[in-house]
């Protein structure tokens, strides 16, 4: 069966290097064969998570809709940007809203419990962003989610992107569609 997969970045920059990334993943996804939906974290506005907040208004709508569509793939890949050595807090406010339970009989961490993970970065430093993948790879996993071990930081990524978005460079070519046949190929094995 085909893998059902979502895209997206850890950031909300209109011209995030991330959302190239995101969306080169995305393209490439869909050419091996793959179901594939992007999304935007910037549609889907939410407040920094509190108890409190929780507790007098509810889960957001925008968390509500987040869970339902996780909850319906099998899989996602984060293009995450490198902040301080770690991920965005965009990409951490939206995990944790998403795991908080807004239904009476919702199963356990619904959006991501059992789900196939891939990790990339970009960046126009030298490492690519690379130190953030590491926190983000152990969040993830607390959370139930399978992360596979490939993974991708793009240095340079100021200048690695063409007119069209597509990824200049044949060798990061090639390791984009590495990941991106792991998280396909793992998510597909995964369901069956």
């Amino acid at each position: 069966m085909t893998a059902k997969l979502i895209f997206f970045a850890g950031s909300a920059r209109k011209e995030s290097l991330n959302k190239k990334l995101a969306q080169a993943a995305a393209n490439t996804a869909s050419d091996i064969g793959a179901e594939v939906t992007v999304i935007d974290l910037a549609d889907y506005e939410l407040p920094i998570y509190n108890g409190d907040f929780e507790d007098e208004n509810g889960m957001p709508q925008a968390a509500i809709d987040l869970k339902e569509l996780f909850s319906s793939h099998d899989g996602f890949l984060i293009a995450s940007p490198e902040y301080n050595s770690s991920y965005s807090a965009l990409l951490k406010n939206t995990i944790d809203w998403m795991t908080r339970p807004h239904m009476g009989d919702e199963p356990f961490l619904m959006a991501f419990n059992g789900k196939v993970a891939a990790l990339t970065a970009a960046s126009p430093g030298g490492l690519g962003g690379l130190r953030g993948l590491a926190p983000l790879r152990v969040l993830l996993s607390n959370i139930g989610v399978h992360v596979i071990p490939t993974q991708m930081a793009l240095s340079g990524a100021g200048k690695a992107f063409d007119a069209d978005g597509n990824l200049s460079d044949d060798k990061q070519k090639s390791m984009l569609t590495k990941v991106v046949k792991q998280l396909t190929d793992t998510a597909e094995k995964l369901r069956s």
